[in-house]
């Protein structure tokens, strides 16, 4: 029965070996072929199809599931705004007073706006006390939400081709202009990114490998990816495909990185099979043949680990899953094919100067000497290790969430930077960071406008709001409810008013009339939803402490609601938002890294052949989990004095240490079965570390040193969090590379010794050293 065990065991190998040898066979023969299929192909992908910057979405909130209170907020909001219309205000301000050209030049601008394709109605919302600015809202269909920088690009086209004077200032402000402002802003800075990671990558490829050449064949493939992979998934975005800013950048991170790694497995393999001798075609192929499968199954895990996302509830993960995936899909196919056919091409020129020593010159070095006394105290060199890991465990309890902006600020110096600052100077504060309370009313505030006296008074008494602007208090200014009613009776409902006050009103003050008119922004035209604009006595909406204060003011609200006698609450804002994101993000967290976990153990399970082996090497890969979430509470809550640690963090951490960590776990553990059929398990363990270190610790260095050229481009307040994810990403793959991988595991195997493998029995040394 072992026998045949072991037969089976053989026989898939064997199959592993072949199928791979003939993709080497393939690529090496029709090396010419495979890059210029690449090469055209990547060119066809960028000239017709739509780049990913074009399609990236960047409102969190978008992204919350329709059970959080959030969501359930926003369709009170409804009333102000359907939901399938999307809101462009248009803010238009002169420090000298709006004048009557002025007025004329806003009303021409109103009526081409109403031109402008998917725009169905124009309001004009009405002046600033200081009649100094006034606002103009574009409602548009949803259907902009497939294109909306085309659609904003429209919009400012049509203020360009307006020809305001200067003292006349005119700029888009809101979600929409600032998510199409902030994804140009995140494609300069992608392109950044790209080029800081390729500069880095060439540098550390050149003092590695110690040849000009080699650096260049491993980056290119990556790099054609990279270049084909955006629009592939932008073009998947046209027909549905959600993606976000997180993902463009975490595409270029991901792709450079992981290709990169790749590439490494296959090269480093190539160089040591031309120091056994072979010739170049030679190398190629049983290079391919031998780490192919590593290289295989080491993008699975990754591609498995992203489409586990696919089971979160939160959309921000879910939708974040598919676009990577593809990413790494394009990527395995480039490292079976473009890779070997570019080797094939410049032969031993790729590591020109140097020479490939004789494998019986080769010497042992610092990791084989490493595992030499690993294998010889496995037990004392597992026990520090467990220890050194729970202590830096030991701060992962600590870690507390803050929010991720995700693109809700503007970039500095854009248009909506500009509209914003407008909309802060000349109206109330919270305009352009609105906090919202919402009341559901069993009466119509229009017509019995006195019991808002209560509602406000109660809203007024509460110490969790610094600041409330209301419907008896528009623009700071108060109206009593017997004018509110009394103008009603008058004149109509304020909805209906236009801007520029008609002369047969002319016998209601200016001022007074404005401020009727901007009680339409807090009670809906039927009169029976109310909204307050607060500012919050935590602090700042979109800080850490005013999300963490967010269940205590919903409870405030909801005893005003009782008092009040309202049918329905609710509270919209960033510090409401976000604490939803982070519990949504907590929630899926536990929900999601079992599914990844069970999934990759079984991809492990599969190229092992052992049903023991996967569960040590995923117990380390969550070791190392934790114990990096520690130091990342270490360096940014405790050192820096930061409040909170970006609440996608933890999540983003398990998955790339997971499924890239398990890379390391792969190449290493193939290469101890693979030396285990002629050696003893220790001298399989001391060979497997001595060959493939050089690979790891260089491919942990690329991946990581991508992460951290993240954090470094990342400058500005703003990007705080894109750092953190940088830093403490790099961090734990730095982590695992130089302690899980060359010790921990190796301790594992030594003392686990035939039982690695089982229910198989695995080569020689099972009778050797057992």
């Amino acid at each position: 029965m072992r026998v045949k065990k072991n037969k089976i065991d053989s026989n898939l190998e064997s199959l592993g070996f072949k199928l791979f040898e003939r993709i080497g066979r393939f690529s090496v023969r029709f090396r010419w072929l495979v890059i210029v299929v690449w090469i055209i192909g990547v060119a066809v992908i960028v000239n017709n199809l739509p780049s990913l910057g074009s399609v990236t979405q960047s409102n969190n909130t978008d992204f919350l599931p329709s059970s959080s209170p959030t969501e359930k907020a926003l369709k009170l909001e409804n009333a102000f705004q359907p939901s399938d219309v999307v809101v462009v205000p248009v803010i238009f301000a002169n420090n000298s007073g709006l004048s009557v050209k002025d007025q004329n030049l806003i009303d021409n601008l109103q009526q081409h706006f109403s031109s402008i394709q998917y725009v169905e109605k124009v309001t004009n919302r009405g002046r600033s006390v200081d009649n100094q600015a006034e606002i103009i809202e574009i409602d548009a269909s949803g259907k902009v939400s497939s294109d909306p920088a085309t659609f904003i690009d429209n919009l400012r086209q049509a203020i360009k081709q307006a020809n305001l004077p200067a003292d006349l200032q005119a700029h888009l402000t809101g979600n929409l202009a600032t998510q199409v402002d902030n994804s140009k802003s995140s494609g300069q800075q992608n392109s950044e990114l790209k080029i800081g990671t390729v500069i880095f990558i060439i540098i550390l490829l050149i003092v590695i490998f110690r040849a000009p050449l080699a650096p260049l064949i491993t980056l290119l493939p990556p790099l054609l990816v990279v270049t084909a992979a955006g629009p592939l998934i932008a073009e998947a975005a046209k027909h549905g495909l959600q993606v976000s800013s997180l993902a463009q950048l975490l595409l270029t991170v991901l792709i450079l990185g992981a290709g990169t790694d790749y590439g490494l497995f296959l090269i480093f393999r190539v160089r040591e099979e031309l120091e056994n001798g072979l010739d170049s075609y030679e190398a190629i192929i049983k290079a391919l043949s031998r780490v192919g499968e590593s290289i295989t199954f080491s993008a699975a895990t990754v591609i498995v680990a992203l489409l586990s996302l696919l089971f979160a509830t939160f959309k921000i993960y879910s939708n974040l899953g598919l676009p990577l995936a593809i990413g790494v899909a394009l990527m395995l196919l480039a490292g079976l094919t473009l890779l070997p056919a570019l080797l094939a091409v410049f032969k031993k020129a790729v590591f020109w100067p140097t020479k490939p020593q004789n494998h019986k010159s080769r010497r042992i070095g610092f990791w084989g000497k490493v595992s030499a006394r690993v294998v010889q105290k496995p037990v004392h060199v597992l026990i520090i290790g467990v220890i050194f890991f729970a202590v830096l465990a030991a701060f992962a309890p600590g870690y507390k969430a803050s929010g991720f902006s995700g693109g809700s600020t503007p970039p500095s110096g854009s248009d909506s930077a500009k509209g914003t600052a407008l909309l802060n100077k000349h109206f109330p504060s919270e305009s352009s960071n609105p906090t919202a309370v919402l009341f559901k009313l069993n009466y119509s505030a229009w017509q019995n406008p006195q019991k808002l006296e209560r509602l406000t008074s109660l809203m007024d008494s509460s110490s969790e709001f610094n600041h409330v602007t209301g419907p008896l208090r528009p623009n700071g200014f108060s109206l009593s409810p017997s004018l509110i009613s009394s103008l009603y009776t008058k004149i109509g409902s304020p909805w209906r008013l236009p801007a520029e006050q008609p002369k047969n009103l002319s016998f209601i003050k200016p001022t007074i009339y404005q401020l009727y008119r901007a009680t339409s922004g807090y009670i809906s035209s039927n009169g029976q939803t109310v909204q307050f604009s607060v500012g919050l006595s935590a602090g700042n909406a979109s800080s850490t402490a005013a999300m963490n204060a967010t269940p205590t003011i919903r409870n405030a609200i909801a005893v005003i609601a009782k008092k009040a006698g309202t049918v329905d609450s609710g509270i919209y804002g960033k510090a409401s938002a976000f604490y939803d994101i982070s519990y949504a993000s907590n929630h899926d967290l536990i929900r999601v890294i079992p599914i990844a976990v069970v999934v990759i153990g079984i991809i492990l399970a599969f190229l092992m052949r052992s049903l023991i082996a996967p569960i040590y090497l995923v117990v380390s890969v969550v070791l190392s989990y934790l114990a990096s979430l520690g130091v990342s509470v270490i360096i940014f809550m405790h050192i820096q004095h930061n409040s909170g640690v970006v609440f996608i963090l933890p999540f983003l951490m398990f998955i790339f240490l997971l499924a890239l960590g398990e890379d390391y776990n792969i190449l290493v553990m193939t290469r101890i079965r693979e030396e285990a059929h002629s050696k003893s398990l220790k001298q399989a363990v001391i060979e497997a570390l001595n060959t493939t270190s050089t690979t790891v610790t260089s491919a942990g260095l690329v991946l990581a040193g991508t992460f951290a050229v993240l954090g470094v481009i990342s400058t500005g307040a703003a990007n705080q969090e894109v750092r953190e994810i940088g830093f403490g990403l790099a961090i734990g793959i730095l982590m695992d590379t130089f302690l899980v991988r060359t010790l921990i595991v190796p301790s594992f195997v030594t003392i686990l010794g035939k039982w690695n493998w089982w229910p198989t029995r695995h080569g020689s040394w099972v009778e050797q050293d057992n």
